[in-house]
């Protein structure tokens, strides 16, 4: 036997701590990463100023659009979803942030010119944030609308790794621009100098989606799809067209054809905008499809959340005829109205064998999204948020479901604008920055869904118990003093 030699029994016990330390390690590391492949993707698609029955599973008769309606008819369906607002740049606000419009940063269609929306300001903590901190790559594609280029509201200045799209809600008016951003980059785009329509925006803006998924197919990534479609002007491919023209009685729109706001914001005219509206949607639904095919592809479908949504109501811009298509389904209003037509969206939420299909009345709205993915990702979420989660409503546990106490909206265009849904009860009061102590409206919506029958008059203490709510919902918001206008 050898003699005794410390020195020597020292370094062996040294090396066995070493490498007992470093197996620690290795399979704490190998957890996580086992933990982190396990994450789902998420692919957020949203819509522009697609309305509630613009779908063929909320009734549409006139547009097809299978991919969506598969999507329902095996994902979860919510019946009592509302967008953030009534417009764009307040509505994606209150979806990243968490926060609804009496509280967001940004509660406007706030221009910056030449090119851009008032910014996001950097202290405040998005999606973006919550995804990049769970290990999440993250990507945006389509409509930005919250801070212009280089701004701290910029995609990827908040935390986009992957923006392609337009950066301006004004310039994603038109759907053959002289450029696109990708990341800091303008694209410019020589097949749509001048007057040409060579290429279109959304087709472009759709091949980098497709590629952000290949690139990311091997790591969790957050996708966000803000389509441009179907937001006015009104047009889509010739070889779409072709399939639609002819088919309706159509009513000419006069745009702009050529000036100073040509491409930069003006509508271009339209012969057929009826036709042009369906072509649009059913471009949409294909890309909806494309994306779930290549998640199938790739293998990566049964591990990918799917949420699909709109940003508010119809439109009824640059020639749309939303009547016609019955567009608003059972609501009244549009965009720009705190009517249900304007707030009240189609959600619908599908992962294989992880969301059972059926349908929810859950009453939720965007500022519920935030929260959602911090459960989702094992993250606690900011006290100081408005939403609430929907996992276990996603995940088939309503029992645990928490429940809004109520739902807030403001705008201030038209005069300045408040609603809050608490329960079964909606309250809306207009023309804020235009009377004193303006009258409101009280609907029951379990009884008047269509917003018919104004019940305040029988209703005294449940008027006066909205009207508090309106007045304590909200705080100033100092970003209103610039554009000569508070609510």
């Amino acid at each position: 036997m050898s003699p005794f030699n410390p020195k020597r029994n020292y370094f062996l016990s040294h090396l066995t701590l070493i490498f007992v330390g470093y197996t620690a390690l290795f399979s704490c590391t190998a957890a996580k990463e086992e933990s982190r492949v396990q994450l789902p993707n998420v692919v957020y698609i949203l819509a522009d100023d697609l309305g509630y029955g613009d779908l063929g599973y909320n009734g549409q008769e006139i547009i097809s659009t299978p991919n969506i309606d598969k999507l329902a008819k095996e994902g979860l369906v919510f019946t009592q979803h509302y967008s953030g607002s009534t417009v764009c740049a307040p509505s994606r606000s209150a979806l990243l942030t968490g926060l609804h419009t009496g509280r967001a940063p940004v509660r406007g269609n706030y221009e910056i010119q030449p090119e851009g929306q008032y910014p996001m300001p950097d202290s405040v903590t998005t999606i973006f944030n919550l995804m990049k901190q769970a290990g999440y790559a993250t990507g945006a594609f389509g409509k930005w609308g919250l801070g212009y280029p280089g701004s701290e509201g910029d995609p990827n200045n908040q935390e986009v790794d992957v923006f392609y799209g337009y950066n301006c809600q004004r310039m994603g008016h038109n759907y053959y621009p002289y450029h696109l951003w990708h990341n800091q980059d303008s694209v410019v785009i020589p097949e749509n100098s001048g007057k040409k329509l060579g290429v279109y925006g959304p087709d472009l803006i759709h091949q980098q989606t497709l590629k952000f998924i290949n690139d990311h197919q091997n790591h969790p990534f957050f996708l966000y799809v803000p389509s441009i479609i179907p937001h006015a002007e009104l047009i889509a491919p010739e070889e779409l067209m072709a399939e639609h023209v002819g088919k309706f009685e159509e009513t000419p729109w006069k745009g702009v054809d050529d000036g100073a706001t040509y491409k930069i914001g003006g509508y271009m005219s339209q012969d057929n905008p009826r036709a042009a509206f369906v072509a649009m949607v059913e471009l949409l639904d294909q890309q909806v499809g494309e994306i779930v095919a290549r998640l199938e592809e790739l293998g990566l479908r049964e591990n990918t959340l799917i949420i699909f949504t709109s940003d508010n109501g119809a439109h009824r811009e640059a020639g749309a005829d939303p009547d016609f298509f019955n567009s608003n389904g059972p609501w009244k209003g549009y965009k720009r109205d705190l009517y249900e037509g304007g707030i009240h969206v189609p959600m619908i939420a599908n992962w294989p064998g992880s969301i059972t299909p059926g349908t929810s009345d859950h009453i939720s709205a965007f500022w519920d999204i935030f929260p959602t993915m911090a459960e989702l990702t094992g993250q606690e979420a900011p006290r100081d948020i408005d939403g609430i989660s929907l996992l276990p409503t996603l995940t088939g546990k309503p029992t645990n479901q928490q429940m809004h106490e109520y739902l807030y909206w403001e705008f201030i265009e038209q005069g300045g604008k408040q609603a809050v849904r608490k329960g079964d009860w909606k309250a809306i009061r207009v023309n804020l920055n235009k009377e004193t102590d303006p009258p409101i409206e009280l609907y029951n919506l379990a009884e008047d869904p269509g917003e018919e029958n104004n019940l305040a008059a029988q209703n005294p203490e449940q008027v006066q118990e909205m009207k508090m709510l309106m007045e304590n919902a909200r705080i100033p918001n100092p970003i209103f003093k610039l554009y000569g206008s508070e609510l």
